[in-house]
């Protein structure tokens, strides 16, 4: 077998490898390169990110700011209704009403906590939308608050209404009842003046007392020990029977009342409402429709003087009857 000889180093040749360290160097430019480029890419990511985070979180607050104008809005509004509601109703005795009470109460709570929730700076959607519901349910109770105090409205116009009718009905009632009461007082005052007694057959004697006990007229002054008075109270169909007083007024000649404390005299009351002294108080027990005549003495604890004396008789605040006795001077015929 014939072998050919070649030489050796051709035999061998093979393709010079790169050097190694160019390699390495090849394959980290390529790696720093990709890392750079990974870098700018994330970078541009993020930035991207961020800007449409940004945008979003924009969004979201420009959201959030007009939901809340809104809401406030809306709270506004329904405060506005109330207030109106409560302008127009002022007048409205109301204010024990125990159910107004109770809703204003709950109205003014509800507005308190809404505007706590829209003055938060970062309020939460959660927030807001329990602000909406709390306004909803606000203008729920505005609704119930409004038909609550129209139908207290309606009410109270019936009880003007009901009051008118009773006061009219009252004021009818009441004038009758003073119609009838003038009525029966005029009834009443022309049976007390037709009960009135009425005085006559007048007797007035000045009276001398001797020392054995018996008894003289006399018209002589300084002899007078005492008046004896006498009249008869005429028939009255009227006047019931019973007690009844009679008073005597004596006026002696100077034109004075002749009063003494002592012997009962006082004061009375006429129907013009003027007060009288009297000299003596008589009671009597009258019977009714029958004449009945009357004596008084009347004894004083001073002398009886020269003139006339007037005896004056009043019942039931008139005068009734009325006499005069004149006694003289005493003189050696006397």
């Amino acid at each position: 077998m014939a072998y050919e000889n070649f030489p050796e180093t051709e035999k061998t040749a093979q393709p010079t490898p790169p050097p190694e360290k160019k390699n390495m160097r090849n394959l980290l430019t390529a790696g720093l390169l990709i890392a750079l480029l990974g870098t700018w890419g994330y970078i541009i990511y993020d930035k991207n990110k961020t800007k449409e985070t940004i945008q979003q979180k924009d969004m979201q607050l420009a959201t959030t700011t007009t939901e809340k104008d809104e809401l406030r809005k809306e709270l506004d509004d329904a405060t506005m209704r109330y207030d109106m509601i409560k302008t127009s109703s002022a007048n409205m005795s109301h204010s024990k009403d125990s159910v107004i009470t109770q809703r204003d109460r709950e109205i003014a709570e509800k507005r308190v906590k809404i505007q706590q929730l829209l003055t938060k700076a970062n309020a939460t959607k959660e927030e807001l939308a329990q602000a909406k519901s709390l306004i909803a349910s606000l203008n729920d109770d505005i609704v119930g608050y409004k038909t609550q105090i129209e139908t207290l409205q309606g009410e109270k116009i019936v009880l003007i209404q009901e009051k008118e009718t009773v006061t009219k009905e009252r004021d009818v009632a009441r004038k009758e009842t003073e119609d009838a009461k003038t009525v029966i007082k005029e009834k009443e005052d022309v049976i007390d003046i037709g009960s009135t007694l009425h005085a006559s057959n007048f007797s007035i004697a000045g009276i001398n007392e001797r020392r054995s006990g018996k008894e003289k007229t006399t018209t002589t002054a300084k002899k007078v020990d005492k008046l004896r008075i006498s009249f008869d109270l005429d028939e009255n169909r009227i006047t019931q029977s019973g007690p009844k007083s009679i008073y005597i007024c004596i006026t002696d000649p100077k034109g004075k009342a002749v009063t003494v404390e002592a012997l009962g005299s006082g004061m009375f009351t006429t129907r013009d409402g003027v007060e009288k002294a009297f000299t003596q108080k008589v009671e009597i027990n009258y019977t009714q429709g029958q004449r009945q005549t009357i004596n008084v003495d009347w004894k004083q604890n001073s002398d009886f003087e020269t003139g006339d004396y007037k005896i004056e008789v009043y019942n039931n605040g008139f005068k009734i009857g009325e006499g005069v006795r004149s006694f003289k001077k005493g003189g050696l015929f006397g």
